[in-house]
C-alpha cells in the first residue's frame, strides 16, 4: 500500500481505540434486537458482506494505495467484526443451560477455530508447495481469496442450521445501570481479569515467535512447522480439557491449563542453536494448555451471564460477550506492546544487516520464555477462588426458572 511502518502502527491502534465505542454499543444494540429471524441470527446476515468486501480490500488492495485507504477498510473491518463475534458467542452462550454442555459447545467452537488457524498456514505453503506461489502479497492474497470464498459458506450454515432460543428477555435497563449491575458482579469481574492476564501472556510470545526461531535457533525456514504442531497439539487437547472440566469443575481446569503454560514455557530458556526439534516437545505442551484457554473461559463466561440475568431479570449475553471481545483485543494489543518494548530494552536489533550479541540474545530468550509465566502466575491467584461450582450452577439455574 505505500504506507510506512510508523503511519501503518498508528491506524492499527486508532481502529482499536475505537473499539472502546464500538464493541460495548454493539453489545447493547443487539440485546436489544427483536426480529422474526431472531435476536442473533440478522447481524451475522448483514455483517458478512461488509466483512468480504473489507478483507478483499485490505488483502488485495490497489497498488500504492496509500494510508486513507488501510484506515478506511481497517475500520470497516472492525465494525463488521465486532458486528459478527459478538451475536456469535452470545448464540453460542445461550445454546444451552446446562453447565457441562456449555464447554462442549465452546469446545467445538475452539476446535474449529484451531482449524482456521492452521488452515492460514497450511494453504500458502500448499501454494508454495504445488504451484511455486511465495512470497507476502501472494500469501496476502491466497489468504484473502480464502476467507472471502468460506464467509459466506459459513455463515449460510450457521443461520440455516443452528437453532436460537426464543426465551430472550426484552432488555428494558439502561446502559449505565447495566455496567453497574456487571460491575457488582464478583465472579464476571475475577474470570475477566484472569482471561484478560492470560492473554496478555500468550500475546507476549506471539511476536516473539518467529525472533525466537530465526535468531536463537537459527531455523527461520522450520517455523511454520513448529507452528503446524502447535495449533495440532492444541485442538487434539480440546476433548481433553472439555473432560478434565467436567471431573474436576471448569475454574480447576482453567487453573491447570494456566499451570502447564506457566511451567512449560521456562523450558525454552534451555534451548540455543541447532535445537529446532528439542523445541518439539516444549511446543507440543503449550499447544496442549492453550487449548484449554478459550474453551474454557466463554463456557465460564456464560455461566457468570446467568448471575446478571438472574440480578437484573434480562438477557444481556451480548453486552457481556461485547465487553469480553475488548478485553480480548486490548490484551492482545498490550502483550504485543510489552514484548516489542522489553526487546527494545535489552538492545535487540532485528535489521538483517545487524547482529547481535549473546547477552541480546539472552535477552530474547528470557522475554520468550519466561515474561509470559509471570502473568499465568497471578492469573492463577485470581481464578483461584472462583465461586460458581456446578453445584452452585445448578441453584442459579433453578432460580431463574422460578422467575419465569
Amino acid at each position: 500500500m505505500g504506507v510506512s511502518l510508523a503511519v501503518a502502527a498508528n491506524i492499527i491502534l486508532a481502529v482499536r481505540i475505537f473499539d472502546v465505542i464500538t464493541d460495548p454499543l454493539f453489545g447493547f444494540i443487539n440485546d436489544r434486537t427483536t426480529t422474526r429471524w431472531g435476536k442473533r441470527r440478522p447481524w451475522l446476515a448483514i455483517s458478512t458482506p461488509l466483512m468480504m468486501l473489507s478483507v478483499y480490500m485490505l488483502f488485495m488492495p490497489p497498488e500504492g494505495s496509500g494510508a486513507a485507504h488501510l484506515f478506511i477498510w481497517m475500520m470497516l473491518l472492525s465494525i463488521a467484526t465486532t458486528m459478527i463475534m459478538i451475536p456469535y458467542y452470545a448464540w453460542g452462550a445461550e445454546l444451552s443451560p446446562d453447565y457441562n454442555e456449555r464447554s462442549r459447545v465452546t469446545g467445538w467452537r475452539a476446535m474449529f477455530g484451531v482449524v482456521g488457524s492452521l488452515s492460514a498456514q497450511l494453504i500458502p505453503s500448499a501454494a508454495l508447495l504445488f504451484f511455486g506461489l511465495g512470497g507476502s502479497a501472494n500469501v496476502l492474497t491466497i489468504v484473502g481469496i480464502s476467507m472471502v470464498v468460506l464467509m459466506p459458506i459459513c455463515v449460510a450454515l450457521t443461520i440455516s442450521k443452528v437453532p436460537e432460543t426464543k426465551e430472550h428477555v426484552k432488555s428494558t435497563i439502561s446502559p449505565i445501570q447495566g455496567f453497574k449491575l456487571m460491575l457488582d458482579n464478583a465472579p464476571f469481574k475475577r474470570l475477566i481479569l484472569a482471561f484478560m492476564l492470560g492473554g496478555i501472556a500468550i500475546s507476549i510470545t506471539t511476536p516473539l515467535y518467529l525472533f525466537f526461531v530465526t535468531y536463537v535457533l537459527n531455523a527461520e525456514d522450520l517455523a511454520i512447522y513448529m507452528l503446524t504442531f502447535f495449533y495440532i497439539s492444541s485442538f487434539a487437547a480440546v476433548p481433553f480439557w472439555v473432560w478434565l472440566s467436567k471431573i474436576i469443575g471448569k475454574h480447576k481446569a482453567y487453573i491447570a491449563s494456566f499451570t502447564l503454560f506457566a511451567l512449560s514455557h521456562p523450558l525454552y530458556l534451555l534451548l540455543g542453536e541447532g535445537d529446532f526439534w528439542w523445541m518439539l516437545p516444549i511446543t507440543v505442551l503449550t499447544g496442549f494448555a492453550a487449548g484449554g484457554f478459550h474453551v474454557l473461559a466463554n463456557s465460564m463466561q456464560a455461566d457468570v451471564i446467568d448471575i446478571d440475568t438472574l440480578k437484573s431479570g434480562e438477557n444481556r449475553t451480548a453486552l457481556f460477550f461485547s465487553t469480553w471481545s475488548f478485553t480480548q483485543k486490548m490484551a492482545a494489543s498490550l502483550g504485543s506492546w510489552l514484548a516489542l518494548t522489553a526487546l527494545a530494552l535489552v538492545g535487540f536489533n532485528t535489521s538483517p544487516e545487524a547482529s547481535n550479541n549473546s547477552d541480546q540474545l539472552f535477552g530474547l530468550r528470557l522475554l520468550f520464555s519466561s515474561m509470559s509465566s509471570i502473568f499465568y502466575f497471578i492469573a492463577i491467584a485470581i481464578i483461584w477462588k472462583y465461586p460458581i461450582t456446578e453445584d452452585v450452577h445448578s441453584e442459579i439455574r433453578k432460580s431463574l426458572e422460578k422467575q419465569k
